[in-house]
């Protein structure tokens, strides 16, 4: 192995499945990210005669693999990928170098495998063994289900029976089974390493103002390399757009992108040209990085397998992992919706999917306890001190009677239903199923009324961690009582349970546009009223009204914000990059010094820079400005009315924009009235348009001329 890749000494199973597979036996490998699993199939495949075929469903990860095998090789045939991504000349030379011995691992996507053309040539040559990397992607109750994956085990047979190595990184009880009837292995010998990564930190937080938190925790953690996933192309894009504006090197990376670009983007990832790349959950990345630091989920993933997976990227070096998901159950609700066109059976595994987590994202009892009992594996340790909720734990109250209740209730309708039926019948929930079953007769019908359903639900989950029930997921969940159960219900003992936590106030996705105010603090009065009086100074000498150098909207912000650089003062609302380098320095020079002399603790919050083209209008606005296309024909052919236009023109010049509207102001407007507006607004007190129409005549202008007028007047004198 030293030989092949510096390591003198194996980890975990590592060994003893070489071994198995050196013997030509089946093997089936669970074993988290980071537990060495490549190693497995490809220290045999360079040990042993013949090609190894290695089924992957990404093709960057097979570039990925492929690189780093030759350069612990002297020759680059050592290892070749057959996809999509080579052209016919590149395809004859892997053929080439396979018949000629010289290539021991062969990268194969399943649709590449299951070509005739290739099968044909795979059964010219010598197969040493056949290794299918994301083996989850076999079965309809994994993750990230593939139905070509469905097609290997004719390919094997093909092949004349060769021996099979399929390795997952997550997989449920439910789905190691699967893969194995699937794959016709039910005797492979099964290797399954613990799921436990200490070194990762679980958090999960509110879905509020999730753009700042997300650039708030990346720019505390500046340097350092992670990823961000998030459940939409377009959401991608705009969080990508929106870290970039802030100053942190980000980029987007999903399925709708061209695979040059991808390949590219993971190369600047891997070489760390960018901190932060901003992926679709739906697509996968093959990205084998030691040195992730953080990973984040936008949006909740759809399974605890994908969640799993995905933070599983983070800390592969055994050292620091942060894990922090934004929840919202609006987010579940969408993807809900998302499921209602599939199949009922798919609608019904999906849902299930879906419960495990929510369940996860709600509980207050320790998340590493929980996922690794969703896998199968009990955790001993009542606190382990490295998720949220073991950091800062829930008071814990007694619930033995509660507890034995739902047991008594599991047993009363005769383990035939899932959470939410028990749960309705202890509330005494006026509900069709529970009439039908003549369920409302049974004695604990509302037994439980005086708490919630959520109350209920906490109690479920934690009688199921404790293991006193199990979930059948071959029948939709339904709830069975084990021996220890039984047991509890005979002789009951204290059972401490903590609440769930409340997300009730979370936004939705549809809410998370960056906040251009102060996040609610109260402004600091008496900085406010020095920025005041430099705003007149600087008025004064400049012989302008104080609004147009700031307006009060912004010297707020600032008493509120403390920004004490160009950065952080382009970011308060209605200042923008001209604004700031034209009247910000004084105001800077100000903050920085009221800042120190008073040791002032500056908010880590701050203002979210929104992406300028975030706006469709606005561009298109812009461009056609530029054009010196006139406002009515905009208007019209975006079916609004003038006044609605005139107020995005008024929002792009209050953020620092400069416009030129003097092509269709000077149509509509002739020069003396022009000077008159423009004259009134020199010396004003405020920059009402309505006090503006009242003082200049409302027989003589209209409020769309003073509002126009207004723009102009605020674009060349404030921008």
């Amino acid at each position: 192995m030293y030989k092949y890749f510096g390591f003198d000494s194996f980890k975990g199973d590592q060994e003893e499945i070489i071994q198995t597979v050196l013997k030509g036996e089946n093997t089936f490998v669970i074993m988290p990210t980071g537990g060495g699993k490549s190693m497995c199939y490809q220290l045999p495949a360079l040990m042993m005669e013949g090609t190894a075929i290695v089924v992957s469903p990404l093709i960057a990860l097979m570039k990925n693999q492929v690189d780093a095998l030759r350069g612990f090789n002297t020759d680059e045939a050592v290892a070749h990928f057959l996809n999509s991504s080579l052209n016919k000349t590149e395809i004859a030379q892997v053929k080439k170098d396979i018949k000629s011995g010289k290539t021991k691992l062969l990268y194969v996507a399943p649709e590449s495998l299951t070509k005739e053309e290739n099968v044909a040539f795979f059964k010219e040559i010598k197969v040493s063994f056949l290794a299918i990397d994301e083996a989850h992607c076999i079965s309809e109750w994994g993750h990230d289900f593939r139905p070509e994956y469905r097609r290997l085990r004719p390919i094997v047979e093909a092949l004349g029976n060769i021996p099979v190595i399929a390795l997952t990184a997550t997989a449920t009880e439910k789905v190691s089974l699967d893969i194995q009837k699937n794959l016709g292995m039910m005797d492979a010998k099964l290797f399954k390493a613990s799921f436990n990564r200490p070194n990762l930190y679980y958090e999960v937080r509110p879905k509020v103002e999730v753009l700042k938190e997300i650039i708030k925790f990346v720019k505390n953690h500046s340097g350092k390399s992670g990823i961000i996933y998030c459940l939409s192309r377009k959401k991608v894009e705009e969080v990508a757009s929106t870290l970039n504006v802030n100053g942190i090197k980000a980029l987007p990376y999903h399925a709708g992108l061209e695979a040059s670009v991808r390949a590219e983007t993971q190369d600047k990832f891997l070489m760390e040209k960018i901190d932060v790349i901003v992926a679709t959950i739906a697509f996968g990345m093959g990205i084998d990085k030691p040195d992730v630091r953080f990973v984040i989920h936008h949006d909740i993933p759809k399974s605890l397998e994908g969640y799993y997976q995905e933070t599983g990227r983070s800390g592969r070096d055994g050292r620091e992992g942060r894990c922090v998901t934004f929840y919202s159950y609006k987010d579940i609700e969408k993807l809900e919706k998302f499921m209602k066109g599939k199949p009922v059976a798919e609608q019904e595994i999906g849902k299930q999917m879906l419960l495990e987590t929510v369940s996860f994202a709600e509980t207050s009892v320790c998340r590493r306890k929980y996922l690794l009992h969703y896998f199968g594996e009990r955790y001993e340790e009542e606190n382990c001190g490295n998720c949220d909720n073991c950091l800062h734990p829930k008071t814990q109250i007694e619930a033995q009677d509660e507890v034995q209740l739902v047991l008594e209730t599991v047993l009363a309708v005769k383990e035939k239903f899932a959470a939410e039926h028990i749960i309705n019948v202890l509330i005494g929930k006026d509900d069709k199923a529970i009439k039908d079953y003549q369920h409302n007769k049974l004695e604990m019908f509302g037994e439980g009324m005086d708490q919630d359903a959520k109350f209920w639900m906490a109690v479920i989950r934690q009688a199921l961690l404790a293991g006193l029930m199990f979930k059948d997921v071959d029948n939709y969940g339904l709830l069975k009582l084990t021996e220890e159960g039984k047991s509890f219900i005979e002789k009951p003992h204290s059972f401490k349970i903590t609440q769930d936590h409340t997300y009730e106030n979370a936004d939705s996705d549809d809410d998370d546009e960056p906040d251009g105010g102060g996040g609610g603090a109260a402004a600091d009065e008496t900085l406010f009223a020095m920025l005041k009086d430099l705003c007149k100074q600087i008025a004064k000498q400049k012989n302008l009204p104080p609004f147009v150098i700031f307006q009060e909207p912004s010297l707020e912000e600032m008493a509120i914000q403390y920004p004490i650089n160009m950065e952080e003062m382009k970011n308060i609302t209605g200042v923008g990059a001209g604004k700031a380098a034209k009247y910000g320095k004084p105001f800077i020079d100000l903050i920085k010094k009221y800042v120190e002399e008073n040791e002032i603790e500056r908010p880590q919050d701050f203002i979210v820079k929104s992406v300028v083209n975030k706006s469709g209008l606005k561009v298109y606005l812009i461009q056609n400005i530029d054009r010196k296309i006139s406002l009515d024909d905009m208007a019209e052919a975006k079916a609004i009315p003038l006044a609605d236009l005139i107020t995005e023109l008024e929002s792009i010049v209050a953020s620092g924009t400069k416009i030129d509207l003097n092509y269709y102001i000077n149509e509509v407007i002739d020069s003396d009235r022009q000077k008159e507006v423009f004259d009134f607004f020199r010396t004003a007190e405020t920059d009402s348009a309505e006090d503006a129409l009242i003082e200049l005549g409302e027989n003589d202008y209209t409020l769309e001329e003073i509002r126009l007028m207004r723009v102009k007047f605020m674009s060349e004198l404030g921008n």
